[in-house]
């Protein structure tokens, strides 16, 4: 177990610094701390998202999923550090098969919306691929573990498929995008 948190501040970033998991500081605008910081962020919303009812498996899929991103935050805030593996990647991609197997195909695009909950997992779909850019961002300056960044790429598929599962599950269409008439 890591250390316990006695007092929540320190007073050690009112600088602008951060410390890293290895001890290490760096700016809080650091590729590695936009890195982490967006996957709590994706964390955060997949925590909203769980607010909702949910049908199936979702939630229990989806407490997996908030304790892997909590575990990739751990990995991207210690360089060299690794703890997302291909297994991870293979389980979230067992849910999207599972969960696209029941839906139609594509046909048009869809646009975020529709059922409340399908709304909330569409944000964090986005939120998902900005935390993708961010450790690319992060893999162009240092290694960055290779399933930690598959691992994103899967959620934010697997994510807009739950999307298109909840509205199903409730009765609302997905909101399709409509071409402009030429």
């Amino acid at each position: 177990m890591g250390k316990r948190l006695t007092r929540i501040y320190t007073r050690t970033g009112d600088q602008g610094s951060t410390g890293l998991g290895d001890g290490s500081r760096v700016a809080k605008d650091a590729a590695r701390v936009e890195a982490y910081g967006t996957v709590d962020e994706l964390n955060s919303v997949v925590g909203m998202l769980r607010t909702h009812a949910l049908p199936g498996p979702m939630d229990s899929w989806l407490s997996e999923i908030q304790h892997r991103l909590f575990d990739l935050g751990g990995e991207l805030c210690i360089p060299g550090h690794t703890i997302i593996s291909d297994a991870h990647v293979t389980s979230l991609e067992q849910w999207l098969d599972r969960l696209n197997d029941d839906l139609e195909p594509l046909a048009d695009f869809i646009l975020p919306g529709g059922s409340p909950a399908a709304a909330v997992c569409h944000l964090a779909r986005t939120v998902c691929r900005r935390a993708e850019r961010r450790v690319v961002t992060l893999q162009a300056q240092e290694p960055v573990n290779g399933p930690a960044l598959r691992y994103l790429n899967r959620l934010s598929d697997l994510l807009f498929v739950m999307s298109r599962s909840l509205n199903r599950a409730v009765g609302v269409p997905d909101v399709l995008w409509q071409r402009p008439a030429s």
